[in-house]
């Protein structure tokens, strides 16, 4: 049980950690909310386009012949990537100055069953990347999204504290009771703490995810430095290749290794992802939650043969799980709109605690104000 020392003590918690965070959180609720639908947000503005409904398919697509027609729109640039889309009928190849260059220089979008090209999508510009940028890193990059994960982390100790304090301060009212005959800052409480009890799965839900997310860069360079780094191993030192196999061999090598599963991309040698002897091709399962998930085989470049292949590591696994539902893609459409309505009610409960807490400026400290009126109910029960 409770004492009134460890009530006060989890109330200073609860403020303070919700105040640091607060202006933070706001930013990552508002730029989140148009995120929640950044593919159809993409069509919208016409960054992106949607495959055409009726096409008459192609046995099958040549890859190697969109990445020849990618080469061919940058010749000075190299490709880095090519990635199935998970929702719409497409592949992505993309370009960047060097193979290991961090960004991308072009993103090109072709149809998957036609092989023709639809458009080029922006980069590093356009409404859609604004958005992006500003709630992964502020344009801060690293250090800023390592910020913004420390700042989810008190979000989550606030909400926890919030939970902890909610069951005695609300205990001698019925759940849900907004007290509308008393002053405004006693209903913007009651409405405060109703919203706030009521979306706790899905800010919990958000919140844990989201610091996992911003871990992404520091976890997928730690698994590159060791896990594809032994992977690699047996090559280190060789002479580069003559010449490459087409990417399609690599794919379908991948695709005989791994029959139950689908192709998700394919990182081209000298990448990151793989060194000059190799292409990677990532492998994804097919049902909903298998898809998330991802398993890397190496193909030599010059026998599209798999040299090696290994699952991803248990911290890249809850990775690649917490992303999707960060943003409520497991569910498409009737998610994303619940996703969209549980954030406008965490922006409710985010600016009713920044009016609470202003409002207090002008009378007694707050935070003491509900701990009296919590000791006092106590010792009359």
């Amino acid at each position: 049980m409770l004492t009134a020392d460890s009530i006060r003590r989890w109330c200073w918690i609860h403020k303070w950690t919700s105040l640091v965070c607060t202006l933070f959180l706001l930013m990552l609720c508002l730029t989140g909310l148009p995120l929640i639908f950044r593919d159809e947000l993409s069509i919208w503005l016409g960054d992106a386009v949607e495959p055409p409904e009726h096409v008459t398919p192609r046995a099958a697509v040549d890859l190697d012949a969109l990445v020849k027609d990618a080469q061919a729109r940058r010749p000075h640039d190299a490709v880095k990537f090519l990635i199935r889309d998970d929702d719409y009928p497409m592949w992505f190849v993309s370009l960047g100055e060097t193979p290991t260059a961090p960004e991308n220089s072009a993103l090109y979008m072709y149809d998957s069953r036609t092989g023709d090209f639809l458009k080029e999508f922006p980069v590093d510009h356009g409404l859609v990347h604004v958005l992006l940028t500003l709630h992964v890193d502020m344009f801060a990059g690293l250090p800023g999204t390592l910020f913004l994960g420390f700042m989810g982390l008190l979000f989550v100790i606030s909400v926890v504290s919030g939970i902890v304090v909610y069951g005695p301060f609300m205990r001698k009212l019925p759940f849900g009771a907004v007290r509308r005959d008393r002053s405004p800052r006693l209903r913007w409480l009651d409405l405060h703490n109703l919203l706030g009890i009521a979306t706790v799965v899905w800010v919990l839900v958000v919140g844990v995810t989201g610091v996992i997310n911003t871990l992404d860069r520091p976890l997928l360079g730690y698994w590159q430095m060791t896990e594809v780094t032994d992977m690699l191993q047996p090559w280190k030192g060789k002479p580069k290749p003559a010449a490459l196999r087409p990417v399609d061999d690599a794919v379908r090598a991948a695709e005989a290794a791994e029959p139950d599963m689908a192709v998700r991309f394919v990182a081209f040698p000298a990448t990151p992802f793989a060194g000059p002897h190799h292409y990677m091709v990532f492998m994804r399962g097919q049902t909903p939650l298998t898809g998330r998930l991802l398993k890397p085989l190496l193909i030599d470049v010059e026998t599209a043969q798999v040299s090696a292949a290994k699952d991803m590591p248990w911290y890249l696994t809850a990775l690649l799980l917490s992303q999707p539902l960060h943003f409520g893609d497991y569910g498409e459409m009737p998610l994303k709109i619940l996703w969209a309505l549980f954030d406008l009610l965490a922006i409710v409960v985010l600016l009713s605690g920044l009016y609470l807490w202003w409002k207090k400026r002008d009378m007694a400290e707050f935070d003491l104000v509900q701990q009296e009126q919590l000791l006092a109910d106590g010792s009359a029960s």
